[in-house]
Formats: C-alpha cells, structure tokens, sequence
C-alpha cells in the first residue's frame, strides 16, 4: 500500500482530539511549564550518557579483566538502551528541546549507538507513529518471515513457537542496525521518496552511514581490539553482550505497547483505503500504557510505558507524560473510547506473549 493513498476519518473522532488537546494545552499554560525538557530530564541525560561512555572508558583505561571485562559490556548495554529511550528519541520527535540544533545533536546520538537518525525517522516517526499497527505501512509490526506481529501478515508453521523464540530475536534487534538494516531500508527509502521528504538526499545519507559506521567499529571493536590485553574474540563477545542488552532491553518496552490483544489493527477499507476512526482514535485503539506507578521503570523507560501519551503527543517530552495521563485517560472515557493499561511490566510482558501465541495460531485473512 503506498502511503498516499492510506487516509484517516479526520470526522469519526474529531472532537476527542479537539477536546484533549485543548486540556493538554490548558495543563501547560496553567502550569507555566515548557513541553520540552526540564531540569530532571538534563540530570537524565547525563545519567544515561554517563551509563554508556564510564563503563567505556573504565575498559579503555584500566584494561578491566575476568568478570569486569564483561561486566563493562554489559553496562555499555544498558546505557545505550537508556540513550535511546530517553534522550535520542525524544530529540529526534523534535520534543527534547524548542531549539532545532539541540534536537540535531542530540538526535545524532543514534548514529554512535550503531543506528542511523535519517533511517529511524522514517520508520519510527513518519511511518509507525502515523499509520501504527496498519499492514504495509507501519514497518514496526512487518519485522520479516521469522515473527509475525498482525493478524493481516501471513502465517508460518514456526510462528506457533514465535512466543518462545521471540525474546532471542528481540536481542539482535540493534545488532541488525549495525550490519545492513540501515543501508536496506536507506535503499527502500530512497525508491519510495521518503528520503527526499526529509529534506536530504541518497549521497549524503550514504555517506553519514559509512562514516558513522566506520567510526563506531573503530571505537568499539578496532581500538580495544589494539589497546586491550584480551583476545580479538573477547572484544567480539563484549560487543554482542552490549547489543543483547540493548536488543532486549529495548524490544520488551516498545513490543508490549502495541502487539498486544487489545490492539484493533484497524485498516484501511474501500477503495478510498479510509481507516475507519482519525488518527488519534486510531492511536488509542492500538496503544497500550503499562507499569504507570513503577517509578523507576518510567523513569528508564523514557516514560514509554506511559506510551498512549506518546503517540497523542510526541512533540512533548516524555518527562510529562505521568502528568498527562489522567487528563488522557479521563477525556478517553468521557468520549466512551478505551484506554488500555497493563497495572505492571511483568503483565504486559505475558500479554504480549500470549498475543504472540495467539497469532502464531491465527489463520490469516483470505486473499480478496
């Protein structure tokens, strides 16, 4: 489907998202409080940055052996799911802060993490945040033949184990980033005029990706590989132990807001490929919050627990959005439409396991 011809019902929901932005606006102004970033979330950006580059430097310096060399990788793995969740996403939604070349710089991040910005605005921003849960546009639920994700994408045999096998597959998740997921969808993209929307081109985005890359295995393979006394091999294992980490950490907080047995997976219908509700009913029917009172998750998670304000609001930063959440919640009920909760992380975990089963059983639809 191309995403020119996929449209929302800008009438079915028009007032729940008149209402609610109308109340989120009021919170601020009454509150005299900016939409971007405050002082935690400065103190967090520290924090998480902090949390990559000091295990980093410890290995680098001291030349840390036995169980510390790994611990350090480790570490690494945290602080670079920590980035993304908190800091690098944000400022690539443009909410981290009102000035232009912060949200740039800080963007950019994703570039010394094995990604690429340019690539995951396309898939994260343009694509999943705007046609969510939709087949053949949202690319967050097409993750290739292994998983399946919808009730509309087609059913393998090994998809009855995808429950069990998926929390494997969840950890390579950045380890693709690094290797060809950025020059395949670089490709795609490109075919597509995605790339051209973002106000860049094919060349220069080819060129950041190899520059970015090269630097990235330079730091994390080539000089420890050179400076530090372990084998080549146990440079190797630390880095796929800091992109496990990440993978895991990462997959187990965005899957479980969105593949789950509450979502609708509404579609396009007719030949106007309408989706039957606008794009913030839309957002509701297949968005899912969890753990709301587990501070320290929020806080880690990047407030992406709290994912249903995200996606209402992508352009505020995610420190407000344990504030925002009863004024959504309240305006949803008022409106007589849902708002999905998971009362904890380990609950949502198993729901979203037993969506994966549920699909791995699930005859897909027949072809029209």
């Amino acid at each position: 489907m191309n995403i020119k011809t996929a449209r929302f019902n800008s009438n079915n929901g028009a007032e729940f998202h008149k209402a609610l932005k109308s109340r989120v606006d009021e919170y601020f102004s009454s509150k005299k409080i900016s939409k971007n970033a405050n002082t935690k979330m400065v103190i967090k950006t520290i924090a998480m940055i902090s949390f990559y580059v000091l295990p980093y430097l410890a290995l680098m310096i001291f030349d840390l052996q036995g169980v510390w060399f790994y611990a350090s990788w480790l570490m690494m793995g945290v602080g670079m799911a920590g980035i993304g969740l908190s800091i690098m996403h944000d400022a690539n939604h443009e909410a981290y802060s009102k000035n232009k070349k912060v949200n740039t710089a800080l963007g950019y991040l994703v570039n010394f993490l094995g990604g690429h910005a340019t690539n995951w605005k396309i898939q994260h921003n343009v694509l999943h945040h705007t046609y969510t849960n939709i087949d053949g546009l949202d690319e967050d639920i097409n993750p290739g033949k292994i998983m399946r994700f919808s009730p509309g994408a087609p059913k393998h045999k090994v998809h009855r184990y995808q429950h069990y096998y998926a929390w494997f597959f969840y950890s390579l998740m950045t380890i693709a980033w690094t290797i060809t997921k950025d020059f395949r969808q670089l490709i795609r993209y490109n075919k597509s005029g995605l790339i051209k929307a973002q106000k860049t081109s094919f060349a220069k985005e080819l060129v950041i990706i190899i520059i970015s890359k090269s630097i990235y295995y330079s730091l994390f393979v080539v000089l420890p590989i050179l400076i530090l006394s372990a084998s080549w091999w146990m440079v190797v294992v630390g880095m796929v132990i800091k992109h496990l980490t990440a993978g895991l950490i990462l997959s187990t907080i965005f899957q479980p807001a969105h593949v789950m047995e509450t979502s609708e997976y509404n579609q396009p219908e007719g030949e106007a490929n309408l989706v039957p509700h606008n794009w913030a009913v839309h957002q509701l029917y297949n968005t899912t919050n969890f753990a709301p009172n587990n501070k320290i998750l929020s806080w880690f998670a990047g407030g992406l627990n709290f994912q249903i304000e995200h996606h209402l609001f992508p352009n505020i930063c995610h420190i407000h959005y344990s504030e925002l959440s009863p004024i959504v919640e309240k305006t949803a009920k008022e409106f007589d439409l849902p708002y999905n909760v998971e009362p904890t992380f380990r609950s949502a975990l198993i729901n979203h396991a037993k969506m994966l089963k549920l699909l791995g059983r699930m005859d897909a639809p027949a072809a029209a």
